[in-house]
């Protein structure tokens, strides 16, 4: 049985480019990047390269570009270096409900080192607004953290309109663009931001590196400290590999997006489509799927009424169709997502959610299969749920 992998949004498998552009630095050139000799040397020099291209990627200065173990740590360092470098100024920080938990938990650990934390409302398509933002803004609020794309039902947000709000208010200004970087077209200048997340592993780089935009000039505490690497503000060998690897897939996702991105909203969409007519009583979570300027192109969320999305899961898993029932990074989780909550799910609906997310590699084939045993599984689990009662007149709830 072929087994189709729409989960996309929780990682992407590593690009031939990439895995070409890695293999020497495993073997051949393994020397420590900060050693003083020619293997270490050859080592600086494949992270300088990537570094700068990186930050032509971005539009970044290479002095600007950071590496990390990935998103999650440089989410961390963003806000803990900026709230106990500017603790003195104020206590404050502004961020929303619907962030990924390298966020939210983040927020909520800070909170306990006596900072405030305002978690912002969102519509009911996950947008942010400018005017909630500026309303949250207070004297002592030295930090704004707001994500580009949302992991769960793919909403981009306004960042450089959000950014402005900020600035105005001479507040420094982070998104995580995890899910954004590799699947939207930016310029950090442009947006205007202060700081930046991302990861490799969601745009077919390897696992387990990412980094950190940082403007020039901006102080920050350091978060990882015992080694004179990143230019001595975050400790730990270079993986060497590994950023060689990310720099030539963001490289490649870059050159080929307009191309990757029409091709995988088409298959979306004709996912999205055929389960709007085939399958009642549902909710499409985020911005309408066609809205490609305010949702990213891969990502389709569904909650199905009356049934838990965790047998769902495992009857796609057992039918070969890899998707998820959120964030792969609280997958473990029995709460309902706060995402879905915060955009008007109803809990008990919010349990019933699967989110799929197409790729490059994904053919319509395979979505049409898909789409067959979405509809086969969900009919068998409600045919067993005392909760459902179809009648003649059962009106589609999708919205």
């Amino acid at each position: 049985m072929e087994r189709i992998y729409l989960d996309h949004a929780a990682t992407t498998p590593l690009s031939k480019e990439a895995f070409d552009a890695m293999y020497p630095y495993f073997s051949d050139q393994f020397g420590n990047a900060n050693s003083q000799h020619g293997f270490g040397r050859d080592g600086a020099g494949a992270v300088l390269e990537a570094r700068q291209s990186i930050a032509k990627s971005l539009g970044a200065k290479p002095n600007e570009i950071y590496f990390t173990s990935g998103g999650t740590e440089a989410d961390n360092w963003a806000l803990k270096g900026t709230a106990f470098a500017l603790k003195d100024k104020g206590n404050h920080i502004v961020t929303t409900r619907i962030e990924h938990s390298a966020i939210y938990a983040t927020c909520k650990q800070l909170e306990k080192f006596g900072f405030e934390v305002t978690y912002l409302d969102v519509d009911s398509e996950g947008f942010v607004s400018a005017e909630s933002l500026e309303n949250a803004i207070k004297d002592s609020t030295i930090l704004v953290s707001i994500m580009y794309a949302n992991n769960e039902i793919g909403t981009i947000e306004p960042i450089k309109e959000l950014c402005e709000v900020a600035h105005k208010h001479k507040v420094l200004f982070h998104t995580d663009a995890v899910q954004a970087t590799g699947a939207v077209r930016y310029d950090v200048k442009d947006l205007g931001v202060d700081m930046l997340s991302f990861s490799g592993h969601k745009f077919y780089g390897p696992k387990g590196i990412g980094g950190l935009y940082i403007r020039s000039g901006l102080k920050i505490e350091k978060l990882i400290i015992g080694g004179e690497q990143e230019r001595t503000n975050r400790g730990g060998t270079t993986n060497v590999p590994a950023v060689v690897g990310m720099a030539k897939a963001l490289e490649v996702a870059l050159e080929n997006l307009e191309r990757n991105n029409e091709y995988v909203a088409s298959l979306r969409n004709r996912f999205v489509e055929k389960i709007c007519e085939q399958v009642d009583e549902i909710y499409f979570n985020g911005p309408k799927a066609k809205d490609y300027d305010k949702r990213l192109p891969n990502n389709a969320s569904f909650s199905f009424r009356y049934i838990e999305g965790e047998s769902i899961l495992y009857s796609l898993d057992l039918a070969g169709v890899c998707a998820s029932s959120g964030s792969a990074c609280s997958s473990g989780s029995l709460e309902p997502s706060r995402t879905l909550l915060a955009i008007g799910v109803p809990v008990g609906t919010a349990h019933g959610t699967i989110r799929f997310s197409f790729g490059k590699s994904n053919t319509v084939e395979q979505v049409d299969y898909a789409v067959e045993q979405v509809v086969s599984i969900v009919a068998r689990l409600r045919a067993m749920s005392p909760l459902y009662h179809p009648t003649a007149s059962t009106i589609k709830t999708v919205k």
